[in-house]
């Protein structure tokens, strides 16, 4: 049986497929197909789109990201870390979760003024480069939400698209600038961003001038990791 619904879900990745397709393309009886799409339905491993026709589900790309995660921090330190060498200033990669963003990894500057932001530390989803870069290609209804109440737009967010990064200053707070850029999946879809953070003083009122090409190349070579190793 489980060889038959791997048969079923690999016939749904070429696509959506009606049960007549299903049928023709794993060459199940009619009543078998139709029992493991709809089990598998139930486990939110396929689901239906807007025709009602069987498409992969939600679960798949759930499962895809915890399989990736290990692989995403385990390249994710030397990449912050060539990224604060070469910036001078402390690097960090978010994750979404929810309505907040965490701190899944980070390289700080060892000396001097420094906008530290530990490991674990969880910040709002509301303002920050990051919380930009982590909003600006969900989805229009999810993004619609994310934006309510955001110190950012979705002007700002459509140029964050167009050019593939974002910037902010004092957003999240007063005298703290940042740079950050989308790490993706092999499916392109936005699972991390990348950042660098300091004081206005260094970064200056427009840091992207400054370290978006080092961000957006940090950010890059982790979408790579992933392509790479398959996630």
């Amino acid at each position: 049986m489980l060889d038959k619904a791997a048969a079923v879900l690999s016939a749904l990745e070429a696509g959506p497929a009606t049960l007549a397709q299903l049928v023709a393309a794993t060459h199940l009886a009619r009543p078998t197909a139709h029992r493991l799409a709809v089990a598998l339905e139930h486990h939110r491993l396929v689901a239906r789109d807007m025709q009602g026709r069987f498409v992969l589900g939600p679960r798949l790309s759930e499962l895809a990201t915890a399989a990736g995660e290990d692989r995403l921090l385990a390249a994710a330190n030397p990449v912050l870390a060539a990224l604060r060498d070469h910036t001078g200033e402390s690097a960090q990669l978010y994750r979404r979760q929810g309505e907040l963003r965490i701190c899944v990894a980070a390289a700080e500057r060892p000396i001097g003024l420094r906008d530290s932001i530990p490991v674990g530390a969880t910040l709002t989803m509301l303002a920050g480069s990051a919380a930009q870069v982590l909003l600006a290609w969900e989805e229009p209804d999810r993004l619609h939400r994310g934006l309510q109440g955001a110190k950012f737009t979705a002007t700002l967010l459509s140029g964050v698209r167009r050019r593939g990064w974002a910037q902010s200053v004092s957003e999240r707070e007063v005298g703290v600038a940042s740079v950050s850029a989308p790490v993706r999946a092999p499916s392109g879809r936005v699972i991390a961003a990348v950042s660098v953070s300091g004081p206005l003083e260094r970064l200056t009122r427009q840091p992207g001038r400054l370290h978006a090409a080092a961000v957006v190349s940090a950010a890059n070579k982790l979408s790579e990791v992933l392509r790479r190793t398959g996630e």
